[in-house]
């Protein structure tokens, strides 16, 4: 992306260069999602302090065995902030169908959670950090 200014600039008259004017705004884009990411980063310690969160209790960053009630399969996942999330490292975001659907439950309980595939039905099996 850094490349394009140069380009769009090196074609000439800037004033009717519509590509220098996209390349312009995809700049501005950019500066604006690294503006937002940084003040997202500042909050970070004073949004979660993790001594403070009841383990008993399926929430952010608590790591949770799950059953399907279905057909007995079980899988782990760690819950976490959306821009965390990723699924092959085991990690979903608490604003996600199954997260939501979690948070707050006990060892034993059930959730019924509506995902793509339809209804499912889960029993937390384990809750740790």
């Amino acid at each position: 992306m850094p490349v394009r200014l140069p380009e769009a600039r090196d074609k000439g008259d800037l004033s009717e260069n519509a590509e220098y004017d996209a390349a312009k705004d995809a700049q501005g884009l950019l500066e604006l999602k690294i503006a937002k990411l940084g003040r997202d980063c500042s909050l970070i310690p004073a949004l979660v302090d993790e001594s403070s969160i009841d383990s008993s209790q399926v929430s952010i960053l608590s790591k949770v065995k799950i059953k399907n009630k279905k057909n007995g399969a079980t899988v782990c996942y760690t819950l976490v902030s959306e821009e965390e999330a990723d699924l092959k490292a085991g990690k979903i975001s608490v604003q996600s169908p199954i997260g939501k659907g979690l948070l707050g439950k006990k060892v034993g309980q059930s959730a019924s959670i509506t995902v793509l595939a339809g209804q499912m039905e889960f029993e937390v099996v384990e809750i740790s950090r």
